[in-house]
């Protein structure tokens, strides 16, 4: 049991990059949406970049995905949160779980020589502090700062139902799900 007694279950799948690319990778529409979140310009590890996503991807012959599944106990499931609830059960339980799952990345990218990392979501290294790209300077943990999936134009929940036979659960109506999941992975 881990944080809040919740479960949690490392999922991994290893996929050919160019079956991946077609399949879950569209940069247009993924930078669509991160034009709308609050983070778009305004940390290093989300667009808008100074380089084409697509490039990234191109260096690499395969990508093995790496899920953290959260299991949500149902005592915590039964409660209703408001919007306040909500925001602290994310920032307290999720970030918790990120700040782990973010070190398994860098783990696993050091095993393989010429690997590139991809985080489970935005950079949260200098949380609580503002990123430096806010105050127009360059990163301060270029060493430990990853891209996610997401970022470079990956869809997130296709990759998880369609190569881990999972699906992403979301908060409704106060209520949250019997799962979170952290979807990230190693670029070889």
């Amino acid at each position: 049991m881990g944080l809040y007694n919740c479960r949690t279950l490392y999922l991994e799948k290893d996929v050919l990059l160019e079956d991946y690319l077609e399949d879950c990778v569209d940069v247009p529409r993924f930078l669509s949406y991160c034009r709308k979140c609050s983070n778009f310009g305004r940390i290093w590890s989300c667009p808008e970049f100074d380089f084409d996503p697509m490039e990234v991807w191109r260096k690499y012959q395969q990508l093995k995905i790496i899920a953290l599944k959260i299991i949500v106990p149902e005592e915590m499931r039964e409660k209703e949160f408001d919007q306040e609830g909500k925001s602290r059960v994310i920032t307290t339980l999720l970030d918790d779980y990120k700040k782990e799952f973010d070190e398994y990345i860098l783990e696993e990218e050091k095993k393989t020589p010429r690997s590139m990392g991809l985080s489970g979501g935005s950079c949260l290294i200098c949380s609580p502090a503002p990123c430096s790209r806010q105050e127009g300077k360059p990163c301060r943990h270029p060493d430990k700062m990853r891209h996610s999936i997401e970022s470079l134009g990956g869809d997130v929940s296709l990759t998880v139902s369609r190569y881990l036979g999972e699906k992403l659960e979301w908060i409704r109506d106060g209520h949250l799900p019997s799962h979170f999941m952290l979807v990230g992975g190693i670029l070889r």
